[in-house]
């Protein structure tokens, strides 16, 4: 895995449509492009990284963080985490995340979360093994106040 860069962009986001287009949704590809640009061009806002097996670019991953009064510090959130579906079940999603969190831990982050379906039985399994867990009596609740990057 590696840190991305501007000059991924274009990679970032056809990994991200296809991301989006297992769940049948629709990339905005412009609004894409600017969310990758401007989280690439500001560390404040997270980091994004390449997954990648034997040189090709099969994956991504995007951080964001967040002030936490709860833990009187930054928390992470996993926003994205896309590996291809031909190079699933090899533990590359595993060994991303564990970078991630050394990479957390490395900054300071004082947590990691991470927001999947609930039907999404692989996802959780993944997200798991690295020590993450349904917080009892929580939910998350959220309001758009803008549109998505992708249509439904």
């Amino acid at each position: 895995m590696r840190q991305a860069h501007p000059n991924d962009i274009a990679t970032l986001v056809d990994l991200m449509n296809e991301f989006y287009a297992e769940s049948d949704y629709e990339l905005d590809r412009p609004l894409a492009e600017k969310a990758f640009a401007d989280i690439l061009a500001d560390t404040r806002l997270g980091y994004v990284w390449i997954v990648d097996k034997n040189g090709k670019d099969v994956g991504y991953v995007v951080v964001t963080l967040r002030y936490g009064m709860e833990y009187g510090g930054s928390i992470a959130c996993i926003d994205d985490l896309f590996v291809i579906p031909q190079s699933r079940n090899r533990g590359l999603s595993t060994a991303a995340l564990l970078q991630v969190r050394d990479f957390c831990k490395s900054i300071g982050v004082r947590a990691i979360t991470v927001e999947v379906g609930h039907s999404n039985g692989p996802a959780q399994t993944v997200y798991r093994r690295i020590g993450l867990a349904e917080v009892p009596g929580r939910q998350l609740l959220a309001l758009a106040l803008a549109s998505p990057a992708h249509v439904v």
